[in-house]
């Protein structure tokens, strides 16, 4: 169940390289326009910026959500994703405490219905959708996965998702909606806002990375332990737990991308 990986050099140059053009479109709201008008924060918030390969057909897609502890970030689109032959769009959504939870999970599924429901139109394939995050990011995406009712708002099975690819995402419910309720930080809770409280074998195929395990934050590698272990009992076969030995909480995410890009890849291979 557990991968520990050591030396990353090797890994990541064997990545191809694509001698492909992009084009950057920034902003795009995800809510509807009446939405948008209705709630200014939403409006000032909820935007997506697009990162699409231009003149090819059928590319993958990554939804790539920001960390900064659900109450800070930025949209970004990572340098790792970039010239890879894949689409990458990147997401704000609202923050704690301005709002609370749900708030910023539904945001998260609000992005990724739309790009359900728009990717088409710039050449990609709605079969090809990878959702993926680091650290809070990771957390937005593995409840939009598993956790099936937000999605289903939009008339999108959550299950229509080619992969769930979390970087060092909570699987407890999350450090900030338990600060909301007054909750300490050690109190683990497993609640409706909590990934593993919506552990299912019929879920798209879950890549877990984490750092290593004495240098992450609080019990985080040991959290998607956890989850791996829960899901595969529960049957679901398509698994994966990698740690990443000597990389801290922050620094995982670089050496954790071509990983993402082999799933991507492998499960590309599979679609064939």
């Amino acid at each position: 169940m557990r991968k520990i990986l050591i030396i990353f050099i090797v890994t990541i140059f064997s990545i191809p390289i694509f001698s492909q053009e992009y084009r950057l479109e920034n902003n795009i709201h995800y809510y509807d326009e009446q939405t948008n008008k209705s709630n200014a924060y939403i409006n000032e918030r909820c935007v997506l910026d697009i990162y699409i390969p231009k003149n090819i057909k059928n590319f993958p897609t990554v939804i790539w959500f920001h960390g900064g502890g659900l109450t800070g970030g930025q949209k970004e689109i990572p340098e790792e994703l970039k010239n890879k032959g894949v689409a990458v769009i990147g997401v704000n959504y609202r923050l704690s405490p301005k709002v609370n939870a749900p708030k910023y999970i539904e945001d998260a599924a609000a992005a990724s219905a739309w790009v359900f429901k728009n990717i088409k139109n710039y050449g990609g394939d709605d079969n090809k959708i990878f959702i993926s995050g680091h650290s809070a990011g990771g957390y937005l995406a593995i409840m939009v996965g598993l956790n099936k009712m937000y999605l289903e708002k939009y008339g999108i099975d959550a299950n229509k998702l080619a992969g769930i690819i979390p970087f060092s995402g909570q699987m407890i419910s999350h450090f900030t909606a338990r600060k909301e309720k007054g909750i300490d930080e050690l109190d683990a809770r497993i609640d409706d806002f909590a990934p593993l409280h919506f552990i299912r074998a019929d879920a798209p195929p879950l890549l877990l990375i984490t750092g290593d395990r004495e240098k992450e934050l609080l019990g985080r590698y040991e959290e998607n332990a956890y989850m791996a272990r829960m899901m595969k009992l529960k049957g679901h076969k398509e698994t994966t737990l990698y740690e990443l030995q000597g990389f801290d909480h922050g620094g995982m995410a670089h050496p954790a991308f071509p990983l993402l890009l082999n799933e991507i890849k492998r499960i590309e291979k599979l679609k064939k």
